[in-house]
């Protein structure tokens, strides 16, 4: 793909000096950018740097203090989010937002038809959107429930319900963030026919192989300001992470790993299912002392079933879990505690933080208890507040302070200050599940740093990630998980992505339970 270079294409969407104010905080300053038409470009930058702020000012979600947004030539109204979509512009968000129990048909239709309209012309709709997934290769069986799709599968329906409402312009956001390497090339051959018809696209991604891959033009943030333009073809992932982070980006050093004994061991481990949700089918597994145990999957095939097990929310159906030796059966989130494993949420939103709680009460929600937070039963919250801006600082979380409500902090922010909450206990067990989503690359170097520095420290860590590679560069040994069923153990740089892949996709248990 070389649309970059053609000079004489139309420019598609125009967003001239864009300035954003938030009190003090200037979150986009004076940004100008164009698009051209079958052209991809990315969006790159830190956590804060403005990259959502900007696109919720594209969509008309925020209105910008100075500038102008223009997309084919004409004018868009601040603060209309329908005119950005009948001017031709679409978005697809990292998190779906389709409605499990409607079918693929019903979940494209959903907001094109008025309300007063009393029958729908399916008819006329499967026959369209056959028609868009024969022209973009977007293979998708309309009757189908949504819920019964892979997560391949859905991404294809969110991107042909952008294209059913006639997006000239599509903005995807982290889109390759749930998916297996072969999900992602077949995406990626997606996005090359659909340039090739004239599409043009805004991919915003913190995979710098990803974007070398597919994008034309790159364009960098930080701390609101544009402060570089490259030609893919012309840069590296090197100097574009140097430019986003304004240093030299040192990849983690991992030495081999000195593992010691299993501190937690599950024995044929099985749970319920929840709902559409599988439970996990006889697991066994050991989590070693100075060992990373990388556990690979697509989203939703067991990995929320492990987690909330090892966290004391859930106790084996059958088999046994095992805690230092001790068979623990009353299991509770309170004993996983103090028994000393930490836990990094997958959903920072719901189960990770307290939206309307400050920073200082969120830092302490597991350890509100302990001294010296607590005395006697009294909370001294001088030393809640000390314990939070020490945080605050070693993770460079980006806030007002430590009386801020969480709830204000962009998702990466909120992450940061999760991140510090645990590591900083020093705990045996470290239950890491997506520990870097939405982190920019100078913050996943930093936290990867750390999660190998209390490996090397003797902590026994369960990686649990929806990107292979992140698995592949920290794992000293790696499972895959799908439908509940545990692979056998792998060891580091035993298996190729696309091997995993294949594990990941299901291909490799029928083969694993014949050889048994």
């Amino acid at each position: 793909m070389n649309a970059a270079q053609d000079g004489a294409r139309d420019v598609v969407l125009r967003l001239d000096r864009i300035t954003k104010r938030f009190g003090k905080l200037v979150a986009n300053d004076a940004v100008s950018l164009t698009l051209q038409r079958g052209e991809v470009v990315a969006l790159l930058g830190e956590n804060g740097a403005g990259k959502t702020t900007l696109m919720n000012i594209l969509f008309g979600h925020y209105v910008a203090d100075e500038g102008t947004v223009e997309a084919f030539g004409e004018p868009l109204p601040p603060g209309h989010p329908r005119a950005a979509l009948a001017a031709g512009i679409g978005m697809v968000h990292q998190h779906f937002t389709l409605a499990d129990n409607l079918t693929v048909t019903e979940n494209i239709l959903l907001g094109t038809v008025p309300l007063w309209r009393m029958r729908l012309d399916l008819t006329r709709a499967k026959a369209r959107i056959a028609q868009l997934s024969r022209d973009f290769g977007l293979s998708v069986h309309a009757d189908a429930k949504v819920g019964a799709l892979t997560v391949g599968e859905r991404q294809r329906v969110e991107i042909l319900k952008a294209l059913y409402r006639d997006a000239r312009i599509l903005i995807l956001d982290e889109p390759t963030a749930v998916l297996t390497p072969q999900e992602t090339e077949a995406l990626f051959e997606t996005l090359r026919k659909a340039v090739g018809l004239g599409l043009s696209i805004v991919f915003i991604s913190h995979k710098l192989h990803e974007v070398m891959a597919i994008s034309d033009r790159c364009l960098v943030l930080r701390h609101g300001k544009l402060v570089g333009e490259a030609d893919t073809h012309q840069t590296d992932r090197h100097a574009l992470a140097s430019m986003m982070v304004g240093a030299e980006i040192v990849p983690p050093d991992v030495s081999p790993a000195r593992p010691g004994l299993a501190i937690l061991k599950l024995s044929g481990v099985t749970t319920p299912d929840h709902g559409a949700a599988p439970g996990l089918k006889s697991v066994t597994m050991d989590l070693r002392a100075g060992q990373i145990t990388g556990l690979a999957g697509v989203s939703g095939n067991g990995q929320a079933a492990l987690s909330d097990l090892i966290s004391g929310v859930i106790v084996p159906q059958e088999g046994t879990l095992c805690l230092g030796g001790e068979e623990r059966k009353a299991w509770t989130p309170r004993r996983a505690v103090h028994s000393g494993i930490a836990r990094i949420p997958e959903d920072r939103h719901h189960t990770g933080t307290i939206a309307d709680f400050d920073l200082t009460e969120n830092t302490i929600l597991e350890t509100y208890m302990d001294p010296p937070i607590s005395r006697w039963g009294w909370m001294n919250w001088g030393a809640a507040e000390k314990r939070a801006r020490d945080v605050i600082e070693a993770y460079d979380v980006r806030c007002p302070g430590p009386s801020a409500r969480i709830r204000l902090l962009s998702g990466g922010n909120m992450q940061k200050l999760i991140l510090g909450r645990v590591l900083e206990q020093d705990p045996e067990v470290i239950l890491a599940n997506q520990p870097v989503r939405g982190l920019d690359i100078g913050a996943i170097t930093y936290v990867h740093n750390r999660l190998l520095a209390a490996r090397d420290a003797g902590a026994a860590i369960l990686l649990i990630s929806e990107d292979l590679d992140e698995i592949i560069q920290l794992s000293d040994v790696i499972h895959v998980i799908s439908e509940g069923r545990l692979s056998p153990e792998f060891s580091r740089g035993s298996r190729t992505p696309a091997e995993l892949g294949l594990w990941m996709a299901g291909q490799g248990f029928g083969e694993a339970i014949d050889a048994a």
